[in-house]
């Protein structure tokens, strides 16, 4: 009897394990729209691999996170990113970093998210007020923090977040990412700023604007950082 129990526990662990890992890659990319023809098919979930006999250590090399971004914009900060398109050994990795630089007085990464990846951030000169909204089921949440040289934040993936330099002098942060491609979705240029716009109508309830107010937001010239 103790054999059958046995061999019972052995079959639920096997199984229990055979679900956990036969499920979906997690997306790399925004879509990846199935074809039948495979003669036009170009892109994969990720990008295709080198053969590993042609790999050399500039595959896994990159320069030029010592210099500072451009914050001569409008929101005063500039993303630079070390993700899959430039650097290619990160395919299949899991991994990205960012540089971020910040203008004095009010630079600002704007309100995003990450749809595949959380981010860690360590802030390396300045002072920066950062935060993210947790999901309409925890009610929308808002977690903030100031932080200063040597401090570290995380962002869960998914969740809208923004840093601001707070100081009078320029901040940089670096931050990991949980993805080769975490992608990233500024909301202020997402709903105002599509292409094509989106239905005024759609807007005008959803933020409880008045609809004049909504076309000058849509007017208007919007960036990603």
């Amino acid at each position: 009897m103790k054999g059958v129990h046995f061999f019972g526990a052995f079959l639920f662990l096997a199984l229990a394990t055979s679900f956990a890992s036969a499920y979906d890659p997690s997306p790399l990319q925004d879509f990846c729209v199935a074809i039948n023809d495979t003669k036009n098919g170009v892109f994969v979930n990720g990008k295709f691999c080198k053969d590993p006999k042609l790999v050399i250590a500039d595959d896994f090399f990159l320069s030029g996170f010592d210099k500072p971004g451009n914050t001569s914009n409008a929101v005063g900060s500039k993303v630079t990113p070390a993700f899959v398109d430039q650097l290619l050994g990160l395919n299949t990795l899991g991994v990205s970093l960012v540089r971020i630089d910040f203008a004095p007085y009010g630079g600002l990464n704007p309100p995003h998210t990450h749809p595949r990846g959380t981010e860690i951030l360590v802030v390396l000169e300045g002072t920066l007020y950062v935060g993210f909204v947790s999901s309409n089921q925890d009610g929308n949440r808002l977690f903030t923090k100031v932080l200063n040289k040597g401090d570290i934040f995380v962002f869960p993936i998914g969740m809208i977040h923004f840093q601001l330099n707070i100081g009078e002098t320029p901040a940089v942060a670096f931050a990991g990412l949980s993805s080769q491609n975490p992608g990233t979705i500024t909301i202020a240029t997402s709903v105002f700023g599509s292409k094509p716009p989106i239905n005024p109508d759609v807007l005008t309830k959803a933020f409880m604007l008045d609809k004049d107010v909504v076309k000058y937001l849509q007017s208007r010239f919007w960036t990603n950082n």
